[in-house]
């Protein structure tokens, strides 16, 4: 048998996963979407992925910073490639590569004579148009995900850390283990979140490990419930009896029999726990308790839309975006927990 041959109950459940045809889709575009935020650079940047001039090539986007000096133009701070990309077209001596969306999150397109936001123009290559303070809707749209999407991420894996040994050790040892854990609960989940953020905004700046660290003090006590709940009912089960029977420690018998027979409980709220993360940063940023600016945020932009509601390409970019994610996230939820139901029960056709 090869090492990596997964166990047929594994093989069958991944099958189960394919023929559910949204959940199964949703997954690989989401993947494919969190794979190219982590090069948006190359998608969305000011800075051009190559530049050719008199024969010498130069990739700018990950690479130094070049003086416009070096390509011929008349100042020493970094180049404008887009005005770059313009002069040499015209002169014929180089040319540029600049990304699909040729402008940065952080960036003021001004213009003469007129005030932000301004609609959509493919002509000045602002897809979406810009916020208040014409920055590209777009850009901030895209390094705006990436923020959310690791944001969450890393919530989902230490918030579950902390939730799954937690809630595994009360369900296990039970006693006064776990009604200490259970009154230490009750108490900390009435503690109100939003006051617990404006009264840390008020005294600190939060940054984005500060916000993951203040939301991950409430975010682990759904999933200790749910493991509390699952590995008090595994433990009364004939394997664990044996397992401990036979001589096994209490860590083996966590570790190597229960957990591994609760991983679809685990699995099936990750889904479900990344959608919460990402409303949980937009929401902050939209109520001014997130990330400060000028940080891309969907919040932010979502705040910005909903005061500026005449400049409807702000909010309407911002919503999208929000609801395609967060449906496709919800699909793959559905799909994973039908994968993974134990009675094998599905309502699809």
């Amino acid at each position: 048998m090869s090492l990596f041959q997964l166990n047929p109950l594994t093989v069958k459940k991944i099958n189960r996963f394919k023929s559910i045809r949204r959940g199964y889709y949703s997954f690989i575009i989401f993947v494919i979407l969190v794979l190219l935020s982590c090069f948006a650079e190359v998608l969305v940047n000011s800075r051009a992925l190559l530049v050719s001039y008199e024969g010498s090539l130069y990739f700018p986007t990950y690479g130094a910073i070049i003086p416009g000096k070096t390509l011929g133009l008349d100042y020493e701070y970094e180049t404008n490639y887009r005005d770059l990309q313009k002069i040499l077209k015209e002169k014929g001596n180089g040319f540029v590569v600049m990304p699909p969306i040729p402008f940065d999150p952080y960036e003021n397109d001004l213009r003469d004579g007129e005030f932000p936001p301004f609609a959509p123009s493919f002509e000045e290559g602002h897809y979406l148009g810009t916020d208040t303070i014409a920055r590209d809707v777009a850009a901030r749209l895209v390094y705006g995900f990436r923020t959310a999407i690791f944001f969450s991420l890393i919530l989902l894996v230490v918030s579950y850390l902390i939730g799954v040994s937690i809630g595994a050790a009360m369900g296990y040892f039970g006693g006064l283990f776990d009604l200490l854990f259970q009154r230490i609960i009750e108490i900390w989940s009435n503690i109100p979140f939003l006051y617990v953020i404006m009264i840390i905004s008020s005294i600190m700046i939060p940054n984005f490990f500060t916000l993951i660290a203040i939301v991950l003090l409430f975010g682990w006590i759904q999933m200790t419930w749910y493991m509390r709940t699952v590995t008090y009912k595994e433990k009364a089960r004939e394997y664990v009896m044996a397992a401990r029977a036979l001589g096994a420690s209490n860590a083996r018998v966590i570790f190597n029999h229960i957990l591994p027979n609760t991983v679809s409980i685990i699995i099936t709220f990750i889904p479900f726990s990344v959608a919460s993360g990402i409303i949980a940063l937009t929401s902050l940023d939209y109520l001014g308790f997130g990330l400060p600016a000028p940080t891309p945020s969907w919040g932010e932009l979502l705040s910005q839309g909903s005061n500026n509601l005449e400049s409807i390409w702000i909010v309407s970019s911002v919503i999208v975006a929000m609801t395609i994610i967060l449906v496709m996230v919800t699909f793959i939820g559905e799909a994973i927990r039908e994968a993974f139901d134990p009675k094998k029960h599905t309502t699809y056709e």
